[in-house]
């Protein structure tokens, strides 16, 4: 090994694309990762797209909650992924930040782009919702990815026990009705949300007095 092979450019195209999926509870790391990835892959000389829908500072960036953030280009649910990756071109690879908010077709996109294109797909979101039930977008990640990964960074409940489950908190009090998608952190806001032990998401208690 060169002393500059760590830093070689990767030749393009010389495999086909790959989809892969890291998910996990809100604070676990998913924007830092894909901006971590980001840097990474552009570090190799590849040429690539970041991509968010509904990033928590309110516009087309991906922020981390460590202070780390990029530009990015936000997904609206008419963009076609596929048109928008030729517009760019050349394109080695995808960031898609937020991913579980995309439309099931724009999923079906990324697919496309990972097995027609050539295109390595590199999704971070929720799994499910507040409610612990799936988002559509999440759910045709688990059934078409090439490969899924929880992300290892713990989060933890107020008990102690591993987060797994966000809880959406109005004023306080945690609720289970409501639109799928409404958009808040993990502050002190009028609508927030907490991430909980399955034990707790379901009894409803967020440790609050």
């Amino acid at each position: 090994m060169t002393e500059s092979s760590a830093l070689s450019t990767v030749p393009p195209r010389t495999r086909d694309g790959v989809l892969r999926f890291y998910f996990g509870p809100m604070d676990c790391g998913k924007s830092t990762l894909a901006l971590q990835m980001n840097y990474n892959h552009g570090r190799q000389g590849r040429r690539g797209l970041v991509l968010t829908k509904h990033d928590r500072s309110g516009g087309p960036k991906v922020t981390s909650r460590i202070g780390l953030d990029s530009e990015a280009i936000e997904v609206v649910d008419d963009l076609d992924l596929v048109d928008l990756v030729r517009r760019h071109e050349p394109v080695d690879y995808v960031i898609c930040d937020e991913a579980c908010f995309y439309t099931v077709d724009q999923i079906e996109q990324l697919a496309d782009l990972a097995d027609h294109h050539g295109v390595d797909v590199y999704a971070f979101g929720l799994a499910s919702d507040f409610r612990s039930q799936m988002f559509p977008a999440a759910q045709r990640l688990f059934e078409l990815a090439d490969e899924i990964s929880r992300l290892q960074v713990e989060v933890l409940c107020w008990c102690g026990r591993p987060g797994l489950l966000n809880a959406r908190v109005v004023g306080d009090r945690m609720v289970r009705t409501g639109e799928q998608v409404v958009i808040g952190d993990t502050d002190a806001a009028l609508i927030r949300y907490r991430v909980l032990c399955r034990r707790h998401h379901r009894a409803g208690d967020l440790g609050e007095g």
